[in-house]
């Protein structure tokens, strides 16, 4: 896969995209246990997911299977084993990326410093940095400044609030153009969106374009977070459940290109 030139896709004033989540550990593809809070020290606790798509070693298999029902020109890695500083499934991400020519593969992989992230930079993929993994703001700031346009910053937050430099929160000069809001108490709950952290966001994000991540449950949700004006929304267990699927994504990407 090429490396990244900057953000893909539709550009459009009103086009929103439901990112669909690949989580990897020990080789496979693994889903958060419902009621499981996914920050660290409960990564561990994620099972090999159970999906209609295919069996969870076939990570390329379900990763089609996601593209083709959220049409979506990007995917989302979690390298849990990189994150929880046990290994890495970088193999199996370049694997992904030979197979999925087109698709912009996020790669989040516990990316602390320049270092972490100059490993992965073979792959070509952007990389997700996220707030709970970096060390510093003067860390962020290098990560930054070297990789630009290449780069997703998580905002990650727990029930405390964010977890990481809290500047990064309040000073919207240091976010790159994309931004996730991921609320890691809420993967895999199904529990539904933080939308007055979406509502906060929004007001304040000044063209940058905000996704949202954490306990999206329905197709209702998905549209929530798309009329609250992100510009995407990251899925996994809705889409394994059957909660949403094709149609109804394709029909709110024809009313929003309509709007155009």
């Amino acid at each position: 896969m090429a490396p990244s030139t900057g953000i893909i896709g539709d550009q459009s004033p009103n086009s929103f995209d439901v990112v669909p989540v690949l989580d990897l550990k020990d080789g496979m593809v693994v889903h958060a246990r419902a009621g499981k809070q996914a920050h660290a020290g409960k990564r561990a606790e994620y099972r090999p997911i159970a999906t209609p798509f295919a069996p969870p070693h076939d990570a390329q298999a379900i990763a089609r299977a996601l593209l083709g029902i959220t049409f979506s020109p990007t995917l989302y890695i979690a390298d849990l084993d990189a994150i929880l500083g046990r290994g890495n499934n970088y193999e199996l991400c370049r694997a992904l990326a030979d197979a999925l020519p087109g698709v912009e593969l996020w790669i989040d992989a516990g990316f602390c410093n320049l270092d972490d992230c100059a490993f992965w930079l073979p792959l070509g993929a952007t990389l997700v940095i996220g707030s709970e993994t970096v060390r510093s703001l003067e860390d962020w700031k290098a990560i930054r400044d070297s990789f630009g346009g290449n780069l997703v910053l998580s905002l990650d937050f727990d029930e405390q609030g964010l977890r990481g430099p809290k500047e990064l929160m309040s000073d919207l000069d240091l976010w790159p153009q994309r931004v996730i809001l991921m609320s890691l108490g809420r993967v895999g709950t199904e529990t539904g969106p933080d939308f007055d952290l979406l509502r906060t966001a929004v007001t304040n994000a000044r063209g940058h374009h905000v996704y949202v991540a954490g306990g999206v449950a329905s197709y209702g949700d998905i549209r929530a977070v798309a009329e609250a004006g992100a510009r995407g929304v990251l899925v996994a267990t809705a889409l394994h459940s059957g909660a949403v699927g094709q149609n109804e994504i394709a029909a709110l990407r024809g009313e929003r290109r309509s709007r155009t």
